[in-house]
């Protein structure tokens, strides 16, 4: 069998050999896991290979495009600049970004922003993936657009441009680049390997995205909002192995972490804003703000039961989520990475669980692979009676 590779508490045994299985049995190729709990990192592990051709083992340092599990670390971001007084997430955009008002968004919020309900969820006007690589000339676009519902009434997923939206805020206020502030107040306070994009430096250990095999597509409404944002631009997942893409600042999709960059980074949230070493690193009222609730319905486009706060995904007391049902209950923070990725933060049992991997599966917020790991970590956490049964 593929060995799983690091450390991991004699508890969690099963989920090792769980990740072990799946990538012998080729449902992964690499892929890493994490799982915190207080100060105790209780799973650190790694298996498989970081290309397709199975010549490059994953090691502990090879990281991956994580695409929509970087939208948490914007939401941190934002999160901190909140929790340092330079803004209110409450804020209309605009009081930090003039431009931003223009064509009835004078009364958007940074929280609409970061729970997708702002009604900019794509571009309006076409665009190319070579021009939303030009951060100024995406941003500006999106500035000057309409909203295509009322703010704050409903979520619509900001699949490709909540990076620009959110990251054109953090330069306004903090006077950074989203990915200088990442790795400045982010990846190096905390020790975490995670960055927006990634430097050339970094190239040689970045896995490379196999992406997946999808059905064919329904026939969806051309004018409908899943259509918009789906295809402007397309989006093909193989772009997350050029240059250009690695290049880039797409805060939405191009965060380049494995399992536990991504839960050094967000350990802070769930373990009441404090780092493992017990340095506050976030009142606890700024965590607290996540879990007010924003949007409860059916996301407008990803057309699933969805509950939003503020810059995360929320679960319930029952736990299930929308099309989630492996989510676990409670004071639960959540997001999903197109292929599989995921961050489920659960401050109530203050426990942190990361999963990164380079062979993509179906799903945006998790699929069956992501649901059988999350479920052994859980049935792990609850024999070590961290969780409740």
């Amino acid at each position: 069998m593929t060995k799983t590779h690091g450390t991991y508490d004699p508890a969690f045994s099963r989920l090792a050999e769980l990740l072990s299985k799946l990538a012998e049995d080729g449902s992964e190729v690499g892929a890493s896991v994490s799982v915190w709990h207080g100060s105790d990192n209780l799973v650190e592990i790694w298996t498989g290979y970081a290309d397709p051709a199975k010549t490059r083992p994953w090691n502990q340092d090879t990281i991956a495009n994580v695409f929509s599990c970087t939208k948490t670390i914007c939401a941190l971001a934002v999160l901190m600049l909140h929790d340092r007084g330079l803004l209110s997430v409450f804020d209309p955009v605009a009081k930090h970004w003039p431009e931003f008002a223009a064509n009835g968004k004078e009364n958007v919020l940074i929280a609409h922003l970061m729970s997708h309900t702002s009604g900019v969820s794509a571009w309006d006007e076409p665009i190319t993936l070579e021009q939303v690589y030009d951060t100024q000339y995406a941003t500006a676009k999106l500035a000057e657009q309409k909203p295509w519902w009322t703010p704050g009434t409903a979520s619509g997923y900001h699949g490709q441009n909540q990076g620009q939206l959110l990251g054109e805020v953090v330069r306004r206020v903090s006077g950074k680049s989203l990915k200088e502030f990442v790795r400045t107040e982010i990846a190096e306070p905390l020790g975490a390997d995670v960055q927006i994009g990634a430097l050339e430096k970094d190239w040689h250990r970045c896995a490379e995205v196999i992406p997946p095999v999808l059905p064919p597509m329904p026939q969806i409404d051309p004018n409908g909002l899943p259509f918009k944002m789906m295809t402007n631009p397309p989006l093909d997942a193989g772009s997350a192995n050029t240059p250009a893409w690695r290049l880039a600042e797409l805060g939405a999709i191009n965060g380049h972490s494995n399992a536990q960059g991504l839960a050094k980074a967000l350990h802070v949230i769930s373990n009441g804003g404090k780092t493992p070493d017990g340095r506050q690193f976030l009142k606890k009222e700024t965590v607290d703000l996540i879990f007010q609730i924003q949007a409860e319905g059916t996301d407008l486009v990803l057309e699933v039961p969805l509950c939003m706060g503020i810059g995360f995904g929320l679960s319930s007391e029952e736990g299930a989520v929308g099309s989630i049902p492996f989510m676990p209950k409670g004071k639960v923070a959540f997001w999903g990475g197109w292929g599989g990725s995921i961050c489920i933060l659960d401050v109530g049992n203050n426990v942190t669980l990361t999963y990164a991997m380079n062979k993509m599966g179906e799903g945006t917020l998790g699929n069956e692979r992501t649901a059988q790991l999350a479920v052994e970590a859980y049935e792990a956490l609850k024999e070590k009676g961290i969780v409740k049964r």
